[in-house]
């Protein structure tokens, strides 16, 4: 938990704020499955800043490799090292590309799901109330 939590702040909170850099992640306007692929694995290197222009990811990057010494901090000696802080940053800067990559592409899964769906769970589905910002 202390890892997940002091990467949110340092990454998704104060460098996204000091560096005027965008924490979260904007789908690809692109059409073709490798396209939009390569655009949500690249979000790790490549953000959009505040003035809405794609620039280099210096909030992920700087933010992940902190977290990643920080945790030195706390975590049993052999892993103190400088393998295991590279180690450490190389493995969430890999979980951020899949996190991209899943948010690239479930509201896709969502909707071939959905056409496929049983129509008794569609009826069921319809009668629960869903608040307007998880609507398409």
């Amino acid at each position: 938990m202390a890892d997940t939590e002091s990467r949110r702040f340092v990454q998704g909170f104060l460098l996204s704020t000091l560096l005027h850099q965008a924490p979260r992640y904007f789908p690809s306007d692109r059409k073709r499955l490798l396209g939009r692929a390569w655009y949500a694995a690249t979000r790790v290197l490549i953000t959009r800043g505040d003035s809405g222009r794609s620039e280099f990811n210096y909030s992920e990057l700087f933010g992940t490799l902190a977290v990643s010494s920080l945790q030195n901090a706390y975590y049993p000696a052999p892993s103190r090292t400088f393998g295991g802080t590279m180690s450490r940053f190389t493995e969430a800067l890999g979980s951020d590309a899949t996190s991209y990559l899943l948010n690239e592409f479930t509201p896709d899964l969502k909707r071939l799901f959905r056409k496929h769906a049983p129509q008794k769970i569609k009826k069921i589905e319809e009668k629960i109330p869903i608040p307007d910002e998880y609507k398409p």
